[in-house]
């Protein structure tokens, strides 16, 4: 499986907590384009790679993370 046709784009939700500004949330969006047979291993990285991610394990508890994939297969986008 090739990752050229990966990009995510990734949008933070900021607050105001005095007159400090926080990250609360953060929503990814993984948008992918391969074969119908890689279909069930992409689902499983997306369920799982916050747990291999440096960055999600260090906020964990003070940072919702949400991840979305749009996967594209044989021209058609599937959710």
């Amino acid at each position: 499986m090739s990752f050229e046709n990966l990009h995510a784009d990734t949008v933070g939700e900021i607050e105001a907590e005095g007159k400090v500004l926080v990250v609360k949330r953060i929503k990814q969006t993984f948008h992918l384009t391969a074969e119908e047979n890689d279909r069930e291993k992409i689902e499983r990285v997306i369920n799982v790679y916050a747990d291999s991610c440096p960055v999600a394990r260090s906020v964990k508890g003070s940072i919702e993370i949400e991840s979305e994939l749009d996967l594209t297969i044989s021209g058609s986008l599937l959710k």
